[in-house]
């Protein structure tokens, strides 16, 4: 463990000191505030909007601590931070893939499993989750994430044959009815079964290390790939899973994702990062790093944030059963939102479409 120190200001001579910088977007604006800040020129826009930012927390890492100042965007030029202008731009740019003027896109999320946490056999059979696919658009999903192996903590892989026997009639019916579908597995041969029958995205929970054939058959196709965060594997993932500072150790090793996917071909821009909220995470370390989420923004693409009914929610209720998670999910959804997260990948797609559109006209009534 790091020890965070915040202090008032930082010196120069630490920030040249071969210490790890970063910074985390800070003083976060929607609506007219966020207008007002774009136009007097003391804000920027968070990965293109429509969040505004106008403050950053600036860390400077050591292999023992963390120090953190809190710093507005027009001092910021004075402290002498390396690359500050690419930094920013990052942090500013507008992310084309998932480009939506008020707010996230939703990926609903079609389990075609017999064992998912929450809706596994639910949608089973092939029918059953085209179906289900169908009415999540219908509800305001923008893609469907098709997914043919569970996992939750601690399950079991299944055959090569048994996930595209799951997921590739699913995928071919979703996408010849004219909806998005992204591909949710980590093993190649499944990839490719479902982009040939008409996925757009791979999702990878494993970031192209599971399967080493991924990472070129993702560069060869041109598609968009989620690269989410994880150690170890499903079966293993949540045994005492451990961080110096969970937030920083994420953004790190997911650089080094997408420094592999860009070696093997993949362009930065067709890249889309996940912290991956439950996968060999603590409770407190899902909180840590949903906190500081608008930190990823920082590596230059477009953020992916599913959280939907885990069982940290439980773990921070009444240890509910996840049928009764909604609202912690909608909870974490809007936090993610007003941080930035171009995409939420979710259950209950009205529910969160249906929130997401009350705190949008919050915020354009915040006058």
């Amino acid at each position: 463990m790091v020890t965070i120190e915040r202090k008032p200001a930082l010196s120069r001579g630490l920030l040249h000191s071969g210490a790890r910088v970063y910074l985390l977007p800070r003083d976060l604006l929607t609506g007219d505030d966020a207008a007002a800040a774009l136009a007097d020129g003391t804000g920027r826009p968070l990965a293109g909007g429509p969040v505004a930012f106008r403050a950053v927390d600036l860390m400077v890492r050591s292999d023992a601590s963390v120090t953190v100042s809190r710093v507005s965007l027009p001092d910021l030029a004075d402290l002498g931070i390396p690359d500050l202008a690419g930094r920013l731009e990052r942090l500013a740019a507008r992310r084309p893939l998932t480009d939506a003027a008020d707010g996230p896109m939703l990926m609903g999320i079609v389990n075609a499993t017999p064992d998912s946490f929450y809706d596994g056999g639910r949608h089973a059979g092939s029918g059953a989750a085209v179906d289900h696919g169908m009415r999540l658009a219908g509800e305001g999903a923008a893609i469907l994430d098709v997914g043919g192996e569970s996992t939750r903590p601690g399950a079991d892989p299944v055959s090569i044959d048994e996930e595209i026997r799951r997921t590739e009639p699913v995928v071919r019916a979703l996408s010849a009815a004219g909806h998005r579908v992204s591909i949710d597995s980590r093993n190649a041969p499944v990839m490719a079964a479902a982009l040939d029958a008409g996925a757009d995205w791979v999702n990878d929970v494993s970031g192209l290390t599971h399967d080493p054939a991924a990472a070129a058959l993702v560069a060869g196709r041109g598609c968009p790939v989620v690269l989410m965060h994880m150690r170890r594997d499903p079966k293993t993932m949540q045994v005492a899973p451990s961080y110096d500072c969970a937030p920083l150790d994420v953004y790190d090793e997911l650089a080094d994702r997408i420094a592999a996917a860009e070696r093997a071909g993949i362009a930065r821009d067709r890249i889309v990062v996940d912290p991956g909220y439950g996968f060999a995470k603590s409770v407190r370390h899902n909180l840590e790093v949903t906190s500081w989420l608008a930190l990823l923004h920082g590596l230059g693409c477009a953020i992916l944030f599913g959280a939907s009914r885990k069982s940290s929610i439980a773990a921070l209720s009444r240890r509910e059963p996840a049928g009764e998670r909604l609202p912690g999910s909608l909870t974490l959804a809007l936090a993610a939102a007003a941080r930035g997260a171009q995409v939420l990948r979710v259950h209950d797609v009205a529910e969160t479409a249906q929130a997401l559109a009350v705190q949008r006209a919050l915020d354009a009534a915040d006058r």
